[in-house]
């Protein structure tokens, strides 16, 4: 432990590297983070004072990583709001329902051809099916989509998995670890998660007027303070009652983004969200190893292809299902293609359970892979689109509904 500033500073230089070598490619800066974690780490050499193995920092730098997504998720809340929240709630319910049906069909009838026992099935599909909050939350905010007409809808996707993603854990955990599950307490687990969204954000917007005086704060100091107390109180209440503590921190910045003082807050957010950010995306890579994928390769890349197809299509019909362009539509598959905590929360369920080794390099592969290219694809979405077209004519088979604001979709 004595090292364990160094450490930090070690881990911050080669996240740094990592950040020039994007800005000179000209690429996302989120597979470089984790690219690098992955080349140190545990497996890593012990180099003298240079220990790239970052074994006394690791906790340290896992629980600043844990802020990054916090943090993300906080500021994507900032950009968005309550009220267009409300106003897609209906189309949001058809969108997630949509999304999550045909990828989580896709992830077991997969598991199934590739012949897996039943619940390594279940493993595998619900490491398939989850979008990952923190790679979508920052693609949305380095791509400057968050004014985006697709961007209600991709948000209301991430909370509805989140729902999904309570229940599902609920059901497989007690397949996985005790051999069996509880009706009562499966249903008890997705009521209280829906309930407790809905609650938060309903009081949230009743309490604007109420948090327009309380942060009413002079001191940068002090106001920086009460938002960060709010953030982390309701966020990690959030992960006691079996909420992500992500989606919490997400229904935070939703309500504060109705008050006056959301540009403020936002300026003294931002360099907060790039510092633990970049640290969430390198304490990810720090955990993949990357001499035990080997035996994982081509299951993963069938997962992605299956992703990849799943997700363009249950985006081109949750799009159409509420009025949005072909083009949005496409955006709203590419940009939640990524995978990364949830699917890696299900791989050490199955590790818990003793399931089949290879769960844990498939889901590490696989999420890596499609945490580098998520954000390229995201980037690149109107080619895509075009190449698209050009070949079903998409444009021609979607009617579109006149949206409330004439924001492009691109």
């Amino acid at each position: 432990m004595e090292h364990i500033v160094f450490e930090v500073g070690l881990a911050l230089a080669l996240i740094a590297i990592a950040g020039f070598l994007s800005m000179k490619l000209k690429f996302s800066i989120v597979p470089f983070y984790i690219l690098v974690g992955m080349i140190v780490g545990p497996h890593a050499p012990d180099i003298g004072l240079f220990d790239l193995r970052f074994i006394s920092s690791a906790p340290l730098i896992e629980f600043m990583g844990r802020l990054g997504v916090l943090f993300l998720l906080f500021y994507l809340g900032l950009e968005f709001s309550v009220g267009r929240l409300i106003k897609a709630g209906r189309s949001i319910a058809v969108g997630g329902t949509i999304y999550i049906v045909i990828n989580f069909t896709l992830g077991l009838l997969f598991g199934w051809a590739a012949g897996f026992p039943l619940k390594e099935v279940l493993i595998i599909a619900g490491i398939t099916t989850i979008s990952s909050s923190a790679i979508v939350a920052k693609v949305l905010v380095d791509l400057k989509r968050t004014a985006n007409r697709e961007t209600e809808m991709i948000l209301g996707i991430i909370m509805f998995e989140d729902i999904f993603l309570a229940v599902y854990i609920s059901i497989v955990s007690g397949l996985v670890l005790s051999g069996a599950t509880s009706l009562a307490g499966v249903l008890s687990s997705a009521l209280i998660a829906l309930g407790y969204m809905l609650l938060l954000i309903i009081v949230g917007r009743k309490l604007v007027p109420f948090l327009n005086r309380a942060l009413n704060i002079k001191s940068n100091e002090v106001f920086m303070i009460t938002v960060f107390a709010a953030l982390f109180l309701i966020a990690g209440f959030s992960e006691t009652i079996h909420v992500a503590e992500a989606i919490g921190a997400l229904l935070v910045g939703l309500v504060l983004a109705e008050t006056q003082h959301m540009k403020r807050i936002e300026h003294l957010i931002l360099p907060f969200r790039d510092f633990f950010g970049a640290m969430f995306f390198f304490s990810f890579g720090l955990t993949i190893d990357p001499l035990s994928l080997g035996g994982a390769v081509w299951l993963s890349i069938g997962a992605v292809a299956l992703t990849l197809f799943g997700n363009v299509v249950a985006g081109l019909l949750a799009g159409r299902s509420a009025g949005l362009p072909p083009k949005a539509s496409t955006n709203i598959g590419l940009t939640i293609v990524s995978r990364g905590e949830f699917s890696i929360i299900m791989a050490n369920l199955g590790k818990a359970g003793a399931l089949m080794e290879i769960l844990q390099p498939f889901a590490a592969l696989y999420v890596l892979i499609l945490a580098i290219l998520g954000p390229l694809l995201t980037k690149e979405s109107k080619h895509i689109y075009k190449l698209l077209n050009a070949v079903f004519r998409l444009d021609r088979k979607t009617p579109v509904k006149e949206p409330a604001n004439k924001a492009d979709a691109g």
